[in-house]
């Protein structure tokens, strides 16, 4: 886990983030229009993974509540903060999922049936179990995480099963290169197969395509934040 520092952000870095978040406020509302859709019909997450407790605290200041985290570890250092949401949006061992459900309002990265036992197991023991996606593999690439396309309707109807109305939806990451969108409108068209209302696609490089193709969740980090301490950009 990246080290947080505990100074604070100066009057420039704050400055910054509220200007980048109201920036990606309007280019929102002008994809949500140019699609035809209601103003307010997409949840922006704030993907602050290794930023730092000042930095989301400047973006709650600007008005920010939802957030998106990659590592549990770190999340518990900056969450929870009154007024947030918190989403894990990175790969999650079994081992930390009960302390990711005493933090998380949802998870997006549900994708094999150990990390479904795991769950399981711990919402029985804490009395709680949050928001659940299913990450698909959307474009089959063997290095992402994900349910495969092929395993990916027998999964989801079982998680279905499982969980009942605590799965709410889908989550996917499309391939780096070429157009996403038909990545993500054949993510939307499985979500509707299902009956399963929350798509969260589209990040920093491409969320005015996710909205077109019927996102309801876009996770958007360096476009707010600037550019990471590390070469993982969202």
């Amino acid at each position: 886990m990246l080290p947080l520092t505990p100074t604070t952000l100066n009057g420039d870095d704050d400055t910054m983030i509220a200007r980048n978040l109201a920036s990606i406020r309007a280019r929102i509302a002008q994809a949500l229009a140019g699609a035809g859709r209601a103003a307010g019909d997409v949840t922006l997450v704030a993907v602050s993974k290794t930023n730092d407790a000042a930095a989301v605290a400047a973006a709650m200041a600007a008005g920010q509540t939802v957030f998106g985290e990659n590592r549990v570890q770190e999340a518990a250092e900056k969450f929870p903060r009154t007024g947030a949401t918190l989403h894990i949006i990175g790969g999650l061992q079994s081992n930390k999922v009960r302390a990711a459900l005493g933090l998380a309002d949802c998870i997006e990265t549900l994708d094999r049936p150990s990390l479904a036992d795991a769950i399981d197991k711990a919402g029985a023991a804490t009395g709680r179990v949050p928001d659940l996606l299913v990450q698909v593999n959307i474009g089959d690439e063997p290095q992402k995480s994900g349910v495969g396309l092929g395993q990916a309707d027998g999964f989801i109807r079982a998680m279905r099963a499982r969980f009942g109305a605590r799965l709410v939806g889908l989550m996917c990451i499309p391939p780096a290169f070429g157009d996403s969108g038909p990545y993500f409108r054949r993510l939307a068209a499985m979500a509707d197969t299902h009956g399963l209302a929350v798509r969260s696609m589209g990040m920093s490089g491409d969320f005015e395509a996710a909205i077109l193709a019927g996102a309801t969740h876009i996770r958007v980090g360096s476009a707010i934040f600037g550019q990471r301490r590390s070469s993982d950009v969202t």
